[in-house]
């Protein structure tokens, strides 16, 4: 465990090299030694390489070359691609235009029939409503009030 302090600020970092930790995060993070754990080893005369990650190593790079790479061959050889299959997800559309549709659930009193028979509130008469009314009749009743 060692405590390494920045010369230009003065903020001192704890840098454990038993569990590759250092309070900056670069050297969880990024997997290579942060500029603190250098500071460590160069002062315990110890090899930083070391502290360096196996996913980082050159010689794990040079494994993920080394497989055969298969050459793709003449285009008119190749099985034919008939595209992506395309499933749509209802859940993602988007809302249609209008009033949205009601989700609440209906029960005797909303029933037509209970209700009565429609009357128009210009007239009072059944079967049509305002906007229907054969006595708003003319060009000044276009708008419907």
């Amino acid at each position: 465990m060692f405590e390494v302090r920045e010369m230009q600020d003065g903020t001192i970092y704890t840098v454990n090299l038993a569990q590759r930790h250092c309070d900056c995060g670069h050297f969880q993070v990024e997997r290579l030694p942060c500029r603190h754990v250098l500071a460590c080893c160069a002062n315990q005369r110890l090899d930083w390489q070391v502290y360096v990650h196996d996913v980082c190593k050159m010689s794990q790079i040079c494994k993920v070359y080394r497989g055969e790479f298969v050459p793709m061959g003449d285009p008119s050889t190749w099985d034919r691609y008939e595209g992506a299959k395309v499933i749509a997800n209802w859940t993602l559309r988007r809302a249609t235009k209008g009033r949205p549709k009601s989700t609440r659930y209906l029960n005797e009193i909303d029933s037509w029939d209970m209700r009565g028979p429609r009357r128009c509130t210009v007239c009072g008469r059944e079967g049509h409503s305002r906007s229907r009314c054969p006595q708003c009749t003319g060009p000044s009743s276009a708008g419907g009030h």
